[in-house]
């Protein structure tokens, strides 16, 4: 078995400035650490328990299937937080059947991002009988 120390999501947008605008100034995640020089430079951001790189360019956007899962505290508040910077929202938050907090956001390049509330009562922060 492999030890992990450590992990990230590696993006290659299409537009490397459009994108570190998006992450870094309408998303506000804080930067990690940056490297290289340019327009292609790389760009790291905290994600809570990893890290998100964006880096290199790429001439077609990302698999469809990629997604980023984004656990918040309050998908309400980001939701007004995010309208406010100008993202455009897929789809606002709803308690989705499984009982998670759901709101739909994109990059760019069309990148789905899922924020996520999970409610106090969910199975995941609330175990009955523990």
């Amino acid at each position: 078995m492999i030890h992990v120390l450590s992990s990230r999501t590696l993006l290659r947008p299409t537009d490397p400035e459009r994108s570190r605008a998006f992450y870094g100034e309408q998303l506000g995640l804080p930067v990690y650490r940056e490297f290289g020089t340019g327009p292609e430079r790389g760009t790291v951001y905290f994600l809570g328990g990893g890290f998100l790189e964006v880096s290199g360019r790429a001439d077609a956007p990302a698999s469809p299937t990629l997604r980023l899962w984004l656990q918040v505290a309050d998908v309400r508040a980001a939701h007004a937080e995010l309208a406010a910077a100008g993202v455009e929202v897929r789809r606002p938050p709803v308690r989705e059947p499984w009982g998670l907090i759901e709101m739909w956001i994109a990059d760019p390049d069309g990148t789905e991002i899922v924020l996520v509330e999970v409610p106090a009562d969910h199975p995941l922060r609330y175990r009955p009988g523990t």
